[in-house]
């Protein structure tokens, strides 16, 4: 199966980089800090979407910007404590594109995801964060501004994300889905393709666009 792209949007936490262990501490933390308990912040969806959501979804409206800056911090001073780490392909993949034809469109805030990506090397031309929409995942506008961002039709892009609020997000864009899993398993991911991680795929610049294929 070969997938031909005019430009490829990546999730951040999850598809390029784990930060599994630093956002579970970090979270973790926040939550004895407000009080939640461990049954409460199991019922919240976390993977995957903006952490304003999450807190409002545990948190009375009028602690929720407060309770947003500390998580954030949090997560942010963790990142030298091994807080972030490339998964798998990576580094090569990404190596095989053209600057202008790849973005990171992430839940994360731009200070959290500047300071994950900085920390393993990764330099994004477009980079969309929670802070530049109103609607995070699954809402597809963040991958839609992300296609205006590089030019690209959403019909010509390729979304690569780890969680399903993310793939509901780019298949909500009218855009082709590839699936990592990396942080659930195959059988909950619905995308056109489903792979482990990027070290499955190879990435070929063409007249076209780019040819994306998976490894036989």
């Amino acid at each position: 199966m070969t997938i031909h792209a005019h430009a490829l949007l990546f999730d951040n936490d999850g598809t390029l980089v784990s930060s599994l262990d630093s956002v579970e501490r970090c979270w973790s933390l926040w939550a004895r800090e407000y009080g939640i308990t461990a049954e409460e912040f199991g019922r919240v969806e976390l993977h995957g979407r903006p952490a304003a959501e999450i807190v409002a979804d545990l948190l009375p409206a009028h602690l929720v910007p407060e309770a947003v800056a500390r998580v954030e911090q949090l997560e942010v001073e963790d990142v030298p404590n091994g807080g972030v780490r490339l998964l798998p392909g990576t580094r090569d993949f990404l190596a095989a594109l053209p600057s202008d034809r790849w973005a990171v469109v992430t839940s994360a805030t731009r200070r959290l995801a500047e300071a994950r990506l900085g920390a393993v090397g990764i330099t994004p031309k477009a980079l969309v964060s929670a802070d530049d929409v109103t609607r995070g995942k699954p809402d597809p506008e963040p991958y839609l501004l992300a296609a205006r961002q590089l030019g690209v039709d959403p019909a010509h892009c390729v979304v690569f994300e780890d969680a399903p609020a993310g793939l509901r997000a780019g298949r909500a864009a009218g855009m082709t889905t590839v699936a990592l899993a990396t942080t659930h398993r195959a059988a909950e991911l619905d995308a056109d393709l489903v792979v482990d991680d990027l070290s499955a795929l190879s990435a070929l610049v063409t007249e076209r666009g780019v040819a994306i294929s998976r490894h036989a």
